[in-house]
């Protein structure tokens, strides 16, 4: 079982990297090289400006290569909650932005000819209990009602045409879902953004920004450039000039295993129409198929940070509760495990904007491999002052009361949500 991800294990490396040392100007320095970052550095290029992107590891080495490989359209907050909190305007325009960000990582595969198994599949909530099915039903008629009319229940009589396993009680289906080889489509979106002109430095970890007059002077691990602009495409970053984002930004670990490949006719039987699933739980799992028929399996098995001996751990919990789901698969290898951090935010939504003159997207909450991708394509039109392009413009983003970046409650927020899975 290698303890590496999947999606970087199996990508091509990425060979379009800027060499030698960091220095000059540009217009604009992306500081981060994840799907936020490159998709931005493409985007910017595409306009003519002068752009370096700045990566202290591997492009998409973090969360965009390490994450479940689900494209998913429709918000995944509860719709009617949100609209009481935020105003039904709100709240729709929130929930087309997800649809639209798939939309654009479609139209980014397709105009670079992305080679990353790419492709429309749907995403199934799974009810988890017999009463999680009537939470669906309503969530159905809420979301067919108000902002998505092409939404679809799957009874529990008709699971099984579904998922063969016993454990699941009805879904609710948004087929315009889709799914990738992560990897593989970090890689291409870097080569991409190199064709348009950008440079990528890898192993260049920023240490300091300091504002100057005409922009900033940004010093990383391999020199120091000026900047005119500057964009933060970082995560949660655990070093570097971040603070006041490390205050709103929660790191929450998950974790995915992935098996050998199995035969077709065994995932015909498990998974006939090859979907992206997620169960009702809060403390839930995750599952679908690589393109090379293994069962990519995650969750948040353990309210813990990444690291191997985590990794191990969540690693055999996965592998117990996979076999409890699909018990067909009790004796199957494991050939991958790991872990990523979850950066969220305390509302689960993202944050994009300006501060200190520097913009910033950030805070996916576990969807970010679309609107990541969709807010770099934006960052564009944002950073040249249309900020009526930003969706989530009017949050605001306060700091985490008591939080200074060492989330010392997750075990008992794990606790919590333990305890509301028995319970409900």
């Amino acid at each position: 079982m290698k303890l590496e991800s999947y999606w970087l294990d199996t990508a091509p490396a990425f060979t379009g990297a800027a060499q030698g040392p960091v220095a000059g100007r540009a217009d604009v320095v992306v500081v981060g090289g994840g799907f936020t970052g490159l998709s931005a550095a493409l985007a910017l290029a595409r306009t003519g400006a002068s752009v370096v992107l700045l990566e202290a590891g591997r492009v998409a080495g973090e969360a965009s290569g390490r994450n479940g490989g689900q494209c998913n359209t429709g918000l995944f907050h509860d719709y009617a909650d949100l609209s009481q909190r935020l105003g039904e305007e709100n709240a729709r325009a929130f929930y087309h932005a997800y649809d639209a960000a798939v939309d654009t990582v479609e139209t980014l595969v397709r105009e670079e000819a992305i080679d990353c198994d790419f492709r429309r599949c749907g995403k199934l909530k799974v009810a988890a209990k017999p009463e999680h099915y009537a939470k669906l039903e309503r969530i159905h008629r809420q979301l067919q009602a108000s902002v998505d009319p092409t939404i679809e229940l799957v009874p529990p009589e008709r699971m099984q045409d579904e998922i063969g396993s016993a454990s699941f009680h009805g879904g609710l289906l948004q087929r315009a879902g889709a799914q990738m080889h992560m990897g593989k489509f970090g890689v291409g979106l870097a080569n991409a953004a190199v064709r348009a002109g950008a440079k990528v430095y890898e192993s260049a970890a920023v240490s300091a920004i300091d504002r100057q007059a005409g922009g900033f002077r940004l010093t990383c691990e391999r020199g120091t450039i000026e900047a005119g602009q500057v964009f933060l495409a970082t995560g949660n970053s655990s070093r570097g000039p971040f603070a006041h984002f490390r205050r709103r930004l929660v790191s929450v670990g998950s974790f995915i295993i992935v098996t050998e490949a199995l035969d077709k006719d065994v995932l015909d039987r498990l998974v006939p129409t090859r979907r992206n699933y997620v169960t009702t739980k809060n403390i839930g799992n995750y599952f679908r198929v690589t393109p090379d028929h293994r069962l990519l399996f995650g969750g948040r098995a353990r309210f813990a940070l990444s690291n191997p001996k985590s990794d191990a751990k969540s690693g055999h919990i996965l592998a117990a509760t996979m076999a409890e789901v699909f018990p067909q698969l009790a004796d199957t290898r494991v050939d991958y495990c790991w872990g990523g951090l979850v950066d969220m935010t305390a509302d689960r939504l993202p944050r994009a904007g300006e501060h200190e003159g520097m913009f910033y997207s950030l805070g996916y909450s576990g969807h970010g491999v679309q609107m990541s991708v969709h807010m770099g394509q934006l960052m564009a039109d944002i950073m040249a002052g249309k900020a009526e392009q930003n969706p989530w413009r009017d949050l605001a983003w306060p700091a985490i009361p008591g939080y200074f970046g060492k989330a010392w409650f997750l075990p008992l927020v794990g606790a919590y949500y333990k305890l509301q899975d028995k319970l409900h």
